[in-house]
């Protein structure tokens, strides 16, 4: 059953965090320059001063509910999802040809935002069934293309890997799976060498997530300011910013939007999950008896990416590449950063492929 679905929280719960981030005791924490550290005090602080005094979450509420937006239930968990981008859907209101819509459907992944909180840890191989299941046994859809960045992009390559007799074609623009086995050639060894090096710095979160989650949890789940620390610090570490400022990319109000899905929808500690879920379902190898993707793949590489792409060799030892793409700006974030640029180059690979 599809029930259409309208975000729509209370003044109570929505004044309850602005309190909590009001009676935040700053004076606790000491200052420390720039971001190495982590989340860089005097920034939080005047984000948290424009969230409580110019942050205005009924609009951001109206934008999403501008939206088609459903829930409807697979294996027993509530899935969210949109089912439009206008300039993909419709790109004729944007000069571009008509030909070239198509429908979207657009996912809160399990443990996610307005999707069903979860009992336990999913990683994103079991994602990748559900949100399968919800394409063909929910939306009756016979076949259709994926597009992810981040973790969309791994359970894109799940997809690819378990479901392509729908999924026909995939279009990433990260890739963190990896070939079980490993580098072949000197320049895939060498960015090896280098990717592991270069990750140092970022596998604490990772590592947390991915061992003792709920740890973690118990600290956020009562703290709006921890919550924005958290994910303010990867936004500003991942992205593709000028002069090391995150407003040269997103807004204060696209930033705390994003913040307020996690802390409204009480889904910080489940979404954090799907760490521990990917290390149980094997981590970031393919299986061992690993045969190659054969539907149609595309790669957007956006240069500011934090997860670097392996050489155009190792990518194609694991997929049907169709398309490589080298973008002129942008980072992890792509959707958020660059927009225009990844939607064009999805409709690029959409029209060479039109399936039935």
């Amino acid at each position: 059953m599809i029930k259409e679905f309208n975000v729509n929280f209370t003044e109570k719960e929505i004044s309850l965090i602005y309190q909590k981030v009001k009676d935040y005791p700053w004076d606790s924490v000491k200052d420390l320059d720039g971001w190495e550290h982590g989340t860089n005090k005097k920034y939080l602080k005047e984000l948290c001063d424009y969230w409580i005094t110019k942050f205005d979450w009924s609009k951001h509420e109206l934008e999403i509910n501008k939206f088609k937006n459903y829930t409807t239930n697979v294996d027993g968990i509530k899935i969210h999802f949109l089912n439009i981008i206008e300039k993909l859907a419709h790109p004729e209101k944007f000069g571009g040809n008509e030909k070239d819509s198509f429908d979207v459907i657009v996912p809160s992944l399990p443990g996610f935002g307005f999707s069903g909180s979860l009992s336990k840890p999913m990683g994103p191989r079991k994602m990748a069934e559900i949100l399968n299941k919800l394409m063909i046994e929910n939306l009756g859809y016979k076949d259709y293309m994926a597009q992810g960045g981040d973790w969309g992009a791994t359970i894109a390559n799940w997809l690819g890997y378990d479901h392509s007799s729908f999924c026909k074609a995939i279009h990433i623009n990260c890739l963190t799976m990896r070939h079980p086995e490993g580098p072949q050639s000197d320049e895939e060894r060498n960015w090896q060498k280098k990717f592991n090096e270069d990750q140092i710095m970022q596998e604490g979160y990772r590592t947390q997530q991915a061992t003792k989650p709920q740890s973690l949890g118990y600290g956020m789940m009562d703290s709006p300011v921890g919550i924005a620390g958290w994910i303010i610090e990867k936004m500003h570490s991942w992205s593709d910013l000028k002069n090391n400022d995150i407003e040269s990319v997103y807004s204060k109000d696209t930033l705390l939007a994003n913040i307020m899905i996690y802390i409204l929808t009480k889904t910080f500690d489940t979404a954090s999950w799907i760490y521990f879920g990917r290390r149980e379902e094997g981590g970031r190898f393919f299986p061992k008896d690993f045969k190659k993707i054969e539907i149609p793949t595309a790669a957007a590489i956006f240069p500011a990416e934090m997860s670097e792409w392996p050489p155009r060799s190792y990518v194609e030892r694991i997929f049907n590449l169709k398309q490589w793409t080298e973008m002129p700006a942008g980072g992890h974030f792509a959707a958020l950063e660059k927009p225009d640029l990844l939607i064009n180059d999805i409709k690029k690979f959409s029209r060479s492929l039109r399936f039935n």
